[in-house]
């Protein structure tokens, strides 16, 4: 069984109810075990900034499954709840989006997966929620601590406290 820190974020429709519905659904998914989640945080936008706010949060899940099987069950539930990365601009307007950022201490870089997640350093959205649940946790490859890539993060995005917590 690996620990496994998943991101999630919406940006359209009811945005609170697609995050409980990944998390409902990720919690239903046989050989994944939800641990805890963060609090959730809305979240300006990362790359294309002209769109939606984010909600975003963190959970934490314990798996057998391999990083790729992993990756395979999360876009299958993104698909489940609308997502259709074809039609969908990079770093755009989504429904839902889960990225796996660290699977244990496994450092993987194939075409369709890297992991730690190759721009979570980059990222208040990601670090900020992550902060809250494990802030000495090492990044495998750069062997700093998350709050010490918190605190080296330039040009910061904004990060709410959003006013609850998915059941």
């Amino acid at each position: 069984m690996t620990i496994v820190y998943l991101c999630l974020g919406s940006n359209t429709g009811d945005r609170l109810k697609l995050i409980e519905q990944a998390v409902s659904l990720l919690n239903l998914a046989q050989d994944i075990k939800l641990i805890r989640t963060s609090a959730l945080y809305e979240t300006e936008p990362w790359g294309v900034k002209d769109q939606n706010w984010f909600l975003n949060m963190i959970a934490e899940i314990k798996t057998p499954l391999s990083a790729q099987d992993l990756l395979i069950k999360c876009q299958n539930i993104e698909r489940t709840l609308g997502r259709n990365r074809e039609k969908e601009t990079r770093w755009g307007e989504r429904p839902i989006d889960i990225d796996i950022i660290f699977y244990g201490k496994e450092i993987i870089n194939t075409q369709f997966l890297t992991i730690p997640h190759k721009h979570m350093h980059e990222r208040a959205f990601v670090l900020v929620p992550l902060l809250e649940l494990v802030p000495d946790f090492v990044h495998p490859v750069s062997n700093k601590t998350v709050s010490e890539l918190y605190d080296d993060l330039e040009d910061v995005e904004d990060v709410y406290l959003y006013g609850t917590r998915v059941k």
